[in-house]
């Protein structure tokens, strides 16, 4: 495992830096953060000065080396509008947004699994065909319209669940989660679920396609004439066997979550990530932006490295086959 990670480490800092230039060229080459961070009425020489300030007169390939040398060093610049470090200004939002994605990850897994095994050892039955036409209406139903629903059903006609906000934090690990207060729990409940609705269709479906493959296979076959009990039968052969294309897409799919989780955190007034690169992209506050994308290639590039290792628990021929 340890010459596996020693093979991959390299591959992982290459596409950070390739990404890392298509991510700076792309925002420092759209749009002029002057035109909005400077008053109109500020003379010519304030305006030079403010560009001066923030590098904005330097040729953009000396902004990207300047870039590069301060991200070596940790410090992907300052915000041009907080004045404070684009980075920390982030991993101050960043346990919002990771207890959303984290509690809609769980939850899509918790309920998917159970689900689309029945779906997949039982296709034939009304239970079944019910569970199957509800995911499709978790994939075709849009996120931003279930949330609207959400908060008119519960929250202004029920009465049961706050609309937005989260709640009662508790410090904890150098950050605030709301996860550990009643409170924050009911804050977090329909954000989770409107994320959470999208994994649970995909997890059934990915179960069920899962299940009726390898019901059929031979190895399940001969567990049967060996007198195993159908239960042994699920978790050991049939459970086992599927959790790899469902590791597979439920990780991918988490990092996706983490990185497009604006729409929950908009309509909920979730004080995440996703609400503050909005605002950065409203006032083009290119550090921040910039800083936000870097985090996500980041986290992209560890989540695949803990999927394929999850591959090598999970599956032993890929441990042979990294030997």
């Amino acid at each position: 495992m340890v010459s596996y990670l020693l093979r991959r480490l390299p591959q992982a800092a290459l596409t950070m830096l390739v990404m890392s230039v298509v991510v700076f060229v792309g925002v420092f080459a759209i749009g002029n953060p002057v035109d909005i961070l400077i008053s109109p009425q500020a003379t010519a020489t304030e305006r030079d000065n403010a560009i001066r300030a923030l590098g904005l007169d330097l040729p953009i390939w000396q902004q990207y080396w300047s870039f590069l040398v301060n991200l070596f060093q940790g410090d992907v610049g300052r915000s041009f509008v907080f004045n404070v470090s684009a980075l920390h200004l982030i991993m101050e939002r960043l346990p919002a947004t990771l207890e959303l994605a984290l509690a809609s990850t769980l939850l899509g897994l918790v309920i998917g699994m159970p689900f689309g095994l029945y779906a997949g050892l039982a296709p034939n039955s009304r239970v079944s065909t019910s569970i199957m036409a509800g995911s499709i209406l978790g994939f075709s139903l849009p996120s931003f319209w279930v949330g609207i629903v959400m908060i008119m059903l519960f929250s202004v006609h029920l009465g049961w669940l706050p609309s937005g906000g989260r709640g009662d934090t508790v410090y904890w690990l150098g950050a605030r989660w709301s996860f550990l207060t009643t409170d924050g729990l009911a804050h977090m409940a329909m954000p989770v679920l409107n994320l959470a609705l999208f994994q649970i269709s995909m997890v059934i479906r990915l179960t069920r396609a899962g299940v009726r493959e390898v019901i059929l296979s031979d190895y399940v076959k001969f567990a049967r004439a060996k007198g195993l009990t159908e239960t042994r039968i699920i978790l050991v052969h049939v459970l086992k066997n599927i959790l790899i294309p469902v590791i597979t897409v439920v990780g991918l799919n988490l990092g996706t979550v983490i990185a497009f989780a604006v729409v929950t955190e908009t309509i909920f007034s979730w004080p995440g990530m996703g609400k503050l690169i909005i605002d950065s992209i409203n006032v083009l506050d290119r550090p921040v932006i910039v800083a936000y994308l870097m985090l996500m290639v980041l986290m992209f590039v560890v989540i695949n490295l803990l999927v394929d290792l999850a591959y090598m628990v999970l599956d032993p021929r890929v441990r042979l086959e990294s030997r």
